[in-house]
C-alpha cells in the first residue's frame, strides 16, 4: 500500500481558485492513496524524513518546489534501507531536473505521473562532498544564482533580468581542469557540470546528457567576444557534440564539451559556484564525482534516460 508524503511551501498555490494543498488532497483521496502533507523546512534540513519513512511506512516523497529543495530532500534520502521514490511537482524558477525527466509544470499532470507509480533510477554527483542532483556551475551562471538569491523578488522574469544584467559585465576566469587522464588550462566565462541536459526552463546546455548513464557532462564556455558567445551557446544548445579528447587544436574552440565520471577543477581566482541553482561558497579546488543510480525518480518512462 502506498503512503505519499507531500512537501509543500505553505503559501504555494496552483494559480487558480484552489490552493495546491487542496488540489493534492482531493486528487490523492480520489486515488485512495494514504498521504500526509508537510510544510517545506526553512533551513533545508529534511533528515527528519528518515525516521518518518521508517515509522509510517512511507513509499513516496513528493516535493512541490524547485531544484534546490529537490536536492535537499534527495540528499536526506541517501543511504536509507527502505526503497522510497521521489516525485516532483515543479514549483521553482527553473525546474531543471523535472523538465529533463519530462515532468510537466502543471500540477494536475505532474500528479498523474506520481499516481502512475513508474520510476527510474537517476544519477547524482558530489562537488567537494556536497550532494548535487542536476547541475553545478562555476563562473557566470553561478554569479547569476548569487545575485538572484539576493534579489527581493523571485520567479523567471527576475532571473532573466539578473542574467541579462550580468551578461554585459561577465568576466572570464582561469581554470585548470583534470579529467579522463588529461589536464589543460582555460580562460572561461563558465564551466557547467551537468547530470541533466539543461539549466532549467527547457534551456538546454548539455544536449547529450542523460539522467541515468553514469556520466557527467562538462561544458566549458571559453573566452570569446560577447556576440560570439551568444552565437556559440545557441549552437551548443542545438547540436553540441561530446569531445573525446582535448588537444592543441581545441584551444580555438569556443565551447568544450566532455563526458567523464569524475574531474578536478582548480579555481585560483575563486569564481563563484552554484549547486542546483543555489549559491554556494567558492573554493580554490573542486573534486567532482558521479553517484550512479542515486535515487528513484517518478517520471514518465516514455522519456529515454
Amino acid at each position: 500500500m502506498r503512503h505519499i508524503v507531500y512537501l509543500i511551501n505553505p503559501i504555494s498555490g496552483t494559480g487558480g481558485k484552489k490552493s495546491l494543498k487542496t488540489l493534492i488532497s482531493r486528487l490523492t483521496e480520489e486515488q485512495r492513496i494514504h498521504y500526509s502533507i508537510v510544510d517545506t523546512h526553512p533551513t533545508g534540513d529534511y533528515h527528519f524524513l528518515r525516521e518518518k519513512i521508517k515509522m509510517e511506512f512511507v513509499t513516496d516523497v513528493v516535493v512541490a518546489a524547485g531544484d534546490g529543495t529537490v536536492r535537499q530532500v534527495a540528499k536526506a534520502l541517501q543511504g536509507i534501507p527502505t526503497q522510497v521514490s521521489l516525485g516532483i511537482i515543479p514549483r521553482g524558477s527553473g525546474n531543471g531536473l523535472a523538465f529533463a525527466a519530462g515532468i510537466p509544470k502543471d500540477p494536475r499532470r505532474a500528479l498523474e505521473i506520481i499516481f502512475a507509480n513508474r520510476y527510474a533510477l537517476v544519477d547524482a554527483f558530489y562537488v567537494n562532498e556536497q550532494f548535487c542532483c542536476m547541475l553545478s556551475g562555476l563562473g557566470f551562471d553561478a554569479q547569476v544564482a548569487h545575485d538572484f538569491a539576493r534579489s527581493g523578488t523571485r520567479g523567471l522574469p527576475t532571473y532573466i533580468k539578473t542574467a541579462f544584467r550580468n551578461f554585459f559585465h561577465a568576466p572570464t576566469y582561469p581554470f585548470e581542469v583534470y579529467l579522463n587522464g588529461q589536464q589543460f588550462n582555460t580562460e572561461a566565462y563558465f564551466i557547467s557540470i551537468a547530470n541533466s541536459n539543461q539549466f532549467g526552463n527547457h534551456f538546454t546546455i548539455a544536449p547529450e546528457a542523460s539522467l541515468g548513464d553514469g556520466m557527467l557532462d562538462i561544458v566549458i564556455v571559453q573566452q570569446m567576444s560577447k556576440w560570439r558567445l551568444v552565437h556559440s551557446v545557441l549552437r551548443q544548445i542545438r547540436s553540441g557534440k561530446v569531445q573525446r579528447r582535448y588537444g592543441i587544436s581545441d584551444s580555438t574552440k569556443n565551447i568544450l564539451y566532455f563526458q567523464a565520471k569524475s574531474l578536478t577543477i582548480r579555481n585560483p581566482r575563486l569564481a563563484p559556484l552554484h549547486i542546483d541553482g543555489d549559491p554556494w561558497p567558492g573554493n580554490d579546488t573542486f573534486t567532482i564525482q558521479v553517484i550512479p543510480k542515486a535515487f528513484r525518480l517518478l517520471q514518465p518512462l516514455s522519456l529515454p534516460l
